[in-house]
């Protein structure tokens, strides 16, 4: 069997709203989008979130066929078929959790932050109280008390902190790894 091997894949997803009247003169809305994979830059724009789910799938699925080319054509089957269950599920959950976000994209934000804080406690809890400051840190860099719409330079920022956050978590990861096997 090949060696354990994590991947990591990010995707940021970008909403723009218009609305518009049709030739009736009723309003209309419609919503497009574009949506990035951090690690690898590719872009595509998108009008259906199908479009969406399937971009991130196919993505997921060249990580994963890479990440097991070494393995037997069973455990590749086995291993992707366990991935495509994992997408059932999202397929399901991801669409409220979409709509939620443009309902009250305040609340979601807000959710999502508190999920990432949660994340964070665990891990910080698992590597001890050296690392509590950091904690600090990204609470900081993730207030959203202040709400106004986002520009271009938002979301620029936004990516860059992502980005180091990324690279704090791996780090934390390896200490972690690493406290393990002293242990």
């Amino acid at each position: 069997m090949a060696t354990k091997k994590d991947e990591t894949a990010s995707f940021v997803l970008r909403f723009t709203q218009k609305i518009y009247q049709n030739e009736h003169g009723e309003a209309q809305i419609q919503w497009r989008g574009n949506m990035r994979h951090v690690q690898s830059g590719e872009e595509k724009n998108f009008s259906k979130f199908d479009e969406v789910v399937q971009f991130i799938q196919h993505t997921l699925t060249d990580l994963t066929v890479q990440a097991t080319e070494h393995n037997s054509p069973e455990e590749q089957k086995g291993i992707l078929s366990k991935s495509f269950d994992l997408w059932k599920r999202m397929a399901i959950e991801t669409p409220k959790i979409v709509l939620d976000s443009i309902k009250d994209p305040k609340k979601q934000a807000q959710h999502i932050q508190e999920q990432i804080q949660d994340q964070i406690q665990e891990r910080l809890h698992q590597v001890g109280d050296a690392f509590k400051q950091n904690l600090e840190d990204v609470r900081d860099k993730l207030e959203v008390d202040e709400w106004r719409s986002s520009t271009k330079s938002d979301y620029k920022n936004i990516m860059k902190m992502l980005e180091q956050m990324s690279q704090e978590i791996q780090s934390l990861n390896e200490k972690v790894e690493k406290l393990s096997k002293e242990k």
